[in-house]
């Protein structure tokens, strides 16, 4: 099994809000996050494969079409956007990373080609924060 990564990048704002709590008991947990005008971060996402290489091109998956894919289904519905007001795949859950992680997965999974299958997502918030998701809730 060989395993191949693809990184993409993207912009977005967003806040850590729960609507059930009070504006101190939301400041109390997030910080800063919560901040009513928003904040934003230069995300890095981390898209890996895993597949037998073709024995015709020697690629597990051509990284050029993987690259339009994840734009298409992905960079496009987040990139300088607001997570909490545009996009669709984020309405009516706390705006985390590890939220968004799980549903950048489930807009990505059912557009790749059978023969090879998502490994994992790595998506860095900042230079010291990132989740990795494997496809498991």
């Amino acid at each position: 099994m060989v395993y191949i990564t693809r990184i993409e990048h993207f912009n977005a704002a967003h806040k850590l809000f729960n609507p059930n709590w009070s504006r101190e008991k939301n400041e109390e947990v997030f910080g800063k996050c919560a901040n009513e005008n928003w904040h934003g971060h230069n995300f890095e996402l981390y898209v890996t494969l895993k597949g037998e290489p073709n024995p015709d091109t020697g690629f597990v998956y051509d990284v050029k079409k993987l690259s339009i894919i994840v734009k298409e289904h992905v960079i496009d519905k987040l990139d300088h956007k607001n997570l909490n007001m545009d996009v669709d795949f984020m309405a009516g859950k706390l705006c985390s990373i590890e939220n968004l992680v799980i549903g950048i997965w489930q807009q990505l999974a059912p557009h790749l080609p059978q023969e090879v299958q998502l490994h994992c997502l790595k998506l860095y918030e900042t230079p010291r924060i990132f989740v990795e998701y494997y496809g498991e809730i």
